[in-house]
């Protein structure tokens, strides 16, 4: 599928196999408060248990497709593997700042959490090192699952990516611009690679039922881990002195979805989801290059980047 126009304006988008180019931004958060959503504490953690989720779990889906590059033999998907790396590493990096000059300035830490993370992300690079050499079988075996669960969850960052750059709702409540433009930069790359690990898993070998099967797992543990995260951000928060009940927290972000301030979760994992397990489903039917490339040559981080390059 191609759509008109591209990043220059003038060369059409191929939804299957856009272009995919790394873009070395940078954020100041020295002017961004704690609750950059104002008034809103609980969509605010909501996002930021996802922020803290995402600096391991993008190291893991790069280790899953460095994993799976030896296997790949067609060459564009090998250069977009290239394309993705290079974006995943940026975001990563990224979300790790606000861990640690936001977060951590007021009161928030996080190490704890990221480093147990990242301690489990290099006990796997161990484990399949190991498989690699004494069980091939078993490794790739290994690999066609957690690449069906990362190509699950690179599904529902590409929805929420557009989602967000499309949502005027967080500028209404005057959300803190830089925090919007980091996340709106991001999901603008996950629209642009969303369709790389589904592709990857595909040449792998990967499956229908375990395509299946894989979305299950990750669509669960992804949704406990944020509920969990969401519960710990607030509890510690030191400027929340009410109690953190789940009558509070529920009450507060029914009224944050309403706002536009967040997706409804549950509706969104339920309905992407049976996008998402459509049997003839490819992730560059979803989504739009263009809304990507358009936000992006307005983002004032993609803007500095591509001036310092």
């Amino acid at each position: 599928m191609v759509a008109a126009g591209a990043e220059s304006g003038t060369v059409p988008v191929d939804e299957r196999h856009p272009q995919i180019r790394t873009r070395r931004v940078a954020f100041d958060w020295e002017e961004t408060p704690l609750h950059w959503i104002p008034g809103a504490p609980v969509a605010t953690h909501l996002v930021n248990a996802f922020q803290i989720l995402l600096t391991t779990g993008e190291k893991w889906f790069i280790q899953c497709v460095r994993d799976a590059l030896p296997y790949v033999a067609d060459e564009r998907l090998r250069a977009e593997v290239k394309g993705f790396v290079g974006q995943e590493m940026v975001h990563s990096r990224s979300h790790q700042g606000v861990l640690d000059r936001l977060l951590a300035r007021d009161g928030l830490p996080t190490a704890h959490l990221t480093d147990a993370a990242h301690a489990k992300l290099a006990e796997r690079a161990t484990a399949m090192a190991e498989l690699a050499r004494t069980d091939p079988r078993r490794f790739r075996r290994r690999l066609r699952f957690e690449l069906g669960a990362v190509s699950a969850i690179e599904h529902y960052t590409a929805v929420v990516g557009q989602w967000i750059i499309e949502n005027d709702g967080l500028d209404r409540a005057g959300a803190d611009p830089t925090m919007l433009d980091l996340f709106r930069w991001h999901g603008a790359e996950e629209v642009e690679h969303r369709s790389v690990v589904f592709d990857v898993y595909t040449a792998l070998g990967g499956g229908y039922p375990l395509r299946a099967a894989s979305w299950a797992v990750a669509t669960a543990l992804l949704s406990l881990a944020l509920v969990q995260g969401t519960f710990e951000l607030l509890r510690r928060d030191p400027s929340i002195t009410v109690p953190v009940t789940f009558r509070r927290v529920r009450r507060s972000y029914r009224a944050s979805v309403r706002k536009g301030h967040v997706p409804a979760m549950a509706t969104m994992f339920l309905r992407e989801g049976l996008t998402y397990l459509r049997p003839g489903h490819h992730p560059s039917k979803v989504c739009s290059t263009e809304i990507a490339l358009e936000y992006l040559r307005r983002s004032p981080a993609a803007r500095a980047a591509a001036g310092a390059a």
